[in-house]
């Protein structure tokens, strides 16, 4: 399921990545030229060498996020210089005070407006722990064992990202849109997740232990193999979705599952109440030493569920 699409798009999203990385080269050269630096001398500042530097500027390579901080620490420019969507213009009049000033103290009042732009990247091994102020720049990328943890998603739309073996554990994605991405292998331990959406988005491997995914939807996504040990599921919604190798547990209350498919999906030790299936089959669900009251009991009757492991809650 979706592996087709998502090839289609790996290949779009690494084209991208090469632009980006040109469209970096540019920006350093242009605003290394303005602090009267030469390569060589620019390496030296920052401890690599010359020919590494030429190859940014001819977008051979590109420098990790940390490299880019210290660049424009610098080379007195913000970070989001190196964005394509920062207006190189606006950033001239900085750049001179800091080419004839050097010694010249960044004003508190403008760190406060900073703000990250973490679209069309290509980061691995980046440690953006406790990141926020990301004001919705963070689609189109590429991203590997990165850590997120403790960070400040919250709010923000998610497209088109490729995620792979990253870290979110203890992060807030409240009110999160999470669209035609592909995430495989990442923590999103005790995160929140309340009033998130999940839209033609695949999820594998991933281990949700703990997260809360009040009033969450997903719709026209997958799951599979997702560990959702003491997950929260209270007004939670799962909608043509795909659910495979998956186990549930704890709580789920006034939950909907409908037109979803089900492959080795299995609800163990759970109280279901008020939850809601419409689904064209059941069968392919596992309850063990379930709880459920009368109304999602009748649901998954009607389903031809197999109830054996499911016994009623009494009023």
């Amino acid at each position: 399921m979706y592996y087709g699409a998502w090839s289609s798009y790996l290949c779009s999203l690494k084209n991208n990545i090469m632009l980006h990385s040109k469209l970096i080269g540019n920006r350093i050269a242009s605003v290394r030229k303005k602090n009267n630096l030469s390569q060589a001398e620019l390496a030296q500042k920052v401890s690599i060498s010359a020919q590494a530097v030429g190859k940014w500027e001819r977008g051979e390579s590109m420098p990790d996020i940390i490299t880019l901080n210290r660049l424009a620490e610098i080379l007195g420019v913000d970070l989001n210089y190196f964005s394509e969507h920062f207006h190189a213009a606006d950033a001239d009049e900085r750049i001179t005070e800091h080419s004839n000033n050097a010694t010249m103290e960044v004003n508190p009042a403008e760190d406060d407006k900073l703000h990250w732009d973490m679209s069309r990247g290509n980061w691995a091994n980046a440690d953006f722990s406790g990141l926020k102020n990301l004001q919705d720049k963070f689609s189109a990328s590429n991203m590997q064992n990165c850590k997120f943890i403790g960070s400040d998603m919250s709010g923000l739309l998610l497209k088109k990202n490729n995620v792979e073996s990253c870290d979110f554990s203890n992060s807030d994605f409240s009110g999160c849109h999470f669209q035609h991405s592909n995430l495989n292998k990442n923590k999103f331990n005790d995160c929140t997740l309340v009033k998130a959406a999940f839209f033609k988005s695949y999820f594998s491997g991933c281990d949700f232990s703990g997260a809360d995914f009040n009033k969450a939807v997903a719709k026209f996504s997958g799951f599979e193999k997702c560990i959702m040990t003491n997950a929260v599921l209270h007004h939670t919604s799962f909608i043509d979705t795909y659910l495979a190798d998956i186990v549930f547990n704890g709580t789920i209350e006034d939950c909907s599952f409908e037109n979803c498919a089900f492959t080795r999906v299995t609800f163990q030790h759970a109280v279901l109440i008020n939850t809601f299936f419409k689904c064209e089959s059941l069968k392919r669900i596992k309850f063990v030493e379930c709880k459920a009251d009368r109304m999602t009991y009748e649901f998954l009757k009607n389903g031809k569920a197999n109830l054996k492991g499911i016994t009623l809650l009494t009023a």
